[in-house]
């Protein structure tokens, strides 16, 4: 499992982006993990999934309400990761309204949620395998700070405490 100190795992995500533009949209785009952390200080986050319910009512959210906070601690961008698509993380993207804020990267086939060890596996309840929930702040590609909720909880990788963290 991943740890304070460790390097982000080489991966790629993917990213739906909209453009107000005459109406078009652009996507999935590949996002190399190591160039888009390299040189800046990352607020990350993982969930198990896009539209589920704590998701959707207070991880997303807080941090969406948290964003000049953050990036006047330092953090220069905010991830959210999840194992869905990335059409369900761009639609998802859109009802949070995170343009601008977040951005909701989409780890399709778990890859990047088994080369950190975060998983969650949801067989059982029809999700299959997932991401645990988490947060960490990243810098320059490196892990500065790691919370790893427990089974079923809230309480750690909220947005609150990862700002902590980035002013400390």
């Amino acid at each position: 499992m991943i740890k304070v100190g460790d390097t982000l795992p080489a991966a790629t995500l993917m990213e739906y982006s909209d453009v107000a533009e005459g109406g078009c949209r652009i996507g999935p785009n590949p996002v190399d993990v190591a160039k888009a952390a390299a040189g800046k200080t990352i607020a990350l986050f993982g969930l198990p999934g896009a539209f589920t319910p704590t998701c959707s009512a207070k991880h997303v959210p807080g941090y969406v309400e948290k964003v000049a906070e953050l990036k006047a601690a330092g953090v220069d961008e905010i991830w959210c990761v999840s194992v869905n698509d990335a059409f369900v993380m761009g639609a998802w993207a859109r009802e949070q309204k995170t343009d601008g804020k977040v951005r909701m990267l989409a780890d399709g086939d778990a890859l990047f949620a088994k080369a950190t060890g975060l998983t969650l596996d949801l067989t059982g309840k029809g999700m299959g395998l997932r991401s645990n929930r988490y947060s960490m702040l990243v810098k320059d590609g490196k892990v500065a700070s790691l919370n790893i909720e427990g089974p079923g909880k809230f309480e750690v990788s909220d947005a609150a405490t990862l700002l902590a963290q980035a002013k400390a």
